[in-house]
This record gives C-alpha cells, sequence and structure tokens, in this order.
C-alpha cells in the first residue's frame, strides 16, 4: 500500500477540526475527498503533505507514506520529498506563480532547485518536455510568457506540469477545476486521468463536486463537520450510500434526462 491513513485527528490550537479520518490509496489509484466547505477536506491533505498552516497539527493517528511514518519526518527530509515523492495542485495555480516573472524562469528555477545539476539548458528541455505532455502548445512561448498572459485553464496546466516535472508517486490536488469554467473543468479532470494512466501516480482530488468526484475516482471518502461520513469504492458509495448526508449529495447532482444518482 502507497499510503495508510490512520485514525488521523488534525487540530489548530485546542480546537479538533478533523476526527479519526482514515483511508489507504494504491499506485495508481485516484481518490477523491468530498464536502462542502470547511467540512475538513484540504486540511487531511495539508497533514498528508505536511504543510498545515499556523497551529495545525496532527494530534492523534498515523501516515504512513512508502512504508515511512512521515509525521516523524524532520523539516530537511519533508524537503527531499516534496515535488519528487509527493506533490500538490492547488485551486488556481496561478497563485503560485510570480505574476512579475515569465514562467520560464521560474519552472527552471524549481527544477534546479530541486535537481543542482541539471544545467540551464537541460532544465528548459524538462521543463518544454512536460508542458507538452499537459497539452500545452507551443511550449516556448508558454516559457516565454507571464502568468497574466495565459487563460486560467492554461495556468492550470502549467501548475500540473511543475507539480508532475519529477515524477511524484502522489499528486494531491485541492479543488484543481473550481476556479474555472465547466468546459475548461472537463478539460483538466481528463488531464488528471491521463496523468495518472502515463505515470501511475496515485491521486487524492478534494471536490466539492460528487458528479466530478463520481467520474474520475476509484474511491470516493465523504466528510462532514471534520468526520468521514463515507468511505469505501466508489460503485459502493455510489451504488448503496448509507449515509443521509451523502445520499442529499447525490440527490443534488444533476443528470440530463431529470433522474438523479440515488432515488431514495
Amino acid at each position: 500500500m502507497l499510503l495508510e491513513v490512520k485514525d488521523l485527528d488534525i487540530s489548530y490550537g485546542d480546537k479538533l477540526t478533523v476526527t479519526g479520518a482514515s483511508l489507504e490509496l494504491d499506485k495508481g489509484e485516484i481518490m477523491s475527498i468530498v464536502g462542502e466547505s470547511g467540512s475538513g477536506k484540504t486540511t487531511v491533505i495539508r497533514a498528508i503533505m505536511g504543510c498545515l498552516p499556523g497551529a495545525g497539527r496532527v494530534s492523534r493517528g498515523s501516515i504512513i507514506f512508502d512504508g515511512k511514518d512521515v509525521l516523524q519526518n524532520t523539516p530537511d527530509e519533508w524537503r527531499k520529498m516534496y515535488g519528487s515523492e509527493m506533490s500538490m495542485i492547488f485551486q488556481d495555480s496561478g497563485n503560485m506563480i510570480n505574476p512579475i516573472r515569465r514562467i520560464g524562469q521560474q519552472f527552471i528555477d524549481y527544477v534546479q532547485a530541486h535537481q543542482p545539476d541539471k544545467s540551464k539548458d537541460q532544465a528548459y528541455k524538462m521543463c518544454c518536455d512536460m508542458l507538452t505532455n499537459v497539452r500545452l502548445p507551443n511550449p516556448e512561448n508558454i516559457m516565454n510568457s507571464y502568468p497574466f498572459e495565459l487563460s486560467g485553464g492554461m495556468r492550470q496546466r502549467v501548475g500540473i506540469a511543475m507539480a508532475m516535472i519529477f515524477s511524484p508517486k502522489i499528486l494531491l490536488a485541492d479543488e484543481p477545476t473550481s476556479a474555472l469554467d465547466v468546459t475548461t473543468q472537463a478539460q483538466i479532470i481528463r488531464q488528471i486521468v491521463d496523468i495518472r494512466n502515463e505515470y501511475g501516480v496515485a491521486v487524492i482530488m478534494v471536490t466539492h463536486n460528487l458528479g466530478v468526484a463520481s467520474y474520475v475516482s476509484n474511491k470516493l471518502m465523504v466528510m462532514k463537520g471534520g468526520h468521514v461520513v463515507e468511505y469505501g469504492k466508489r460503485e459502493d458509495v455510489i451504488g448503496n450510500p448509507q449515509d443521509d448526508y451523502t445520499k442529499q449529495l447525490l440527490n443534488a447532482v444533476p443528470v440530463i434526462g431529470g433522474t438523479t444518482y440515488y432515488e431514495q
């Protein structure tokens, strides 16, 4: 098993925000964490990534990644894991890119920070190849562009390219489509599936959209109020939901023809 999270409690100061979260993910699987805002979805993946903000801390439980308890990591061990073993796509990748520097400058700096032995020319070729892999046309033009010159969907693809440049074992995606129009959302979702198919990377995706989650995922986790209310294989959660909240989410998914995923 690539990732095992067991009985995870996460606190901010004295306030317990996530209670008893457990999940398992193997290589090449896609799992979606679904729930309303404030349910603890992003908090769980930030804990896995070791980047809880401020006073956030894991107060109980374990996170075993590739056989190692990452909660015991030193800051230097975390730095070595970022990008090469774990990587993250943010809600709007434009926010992680400096708006006053060309994308190529930032991408090359990122590659050389992780692989100092790479020359600038070698790093440039790696970046262009990865931009091509995420279906961005004219990668040389992208490298020479400023972030504001690209559409939201193109910036998100740049974010995916940066996240995948070192072929990590797991990709954490925090609402990767929420800032995009419907057509571009579908393109980014297909891109994530293609990345999984090509690289065998495991994916955890946080989303509000159960319809998207059910389309793309092998496993589903439903959270409400910091608790996991439903977890299992996609077909089990969709076909036989046990919790009333999951049933409400399924009934809210629009389907052409006026039917719903779940009929009470």
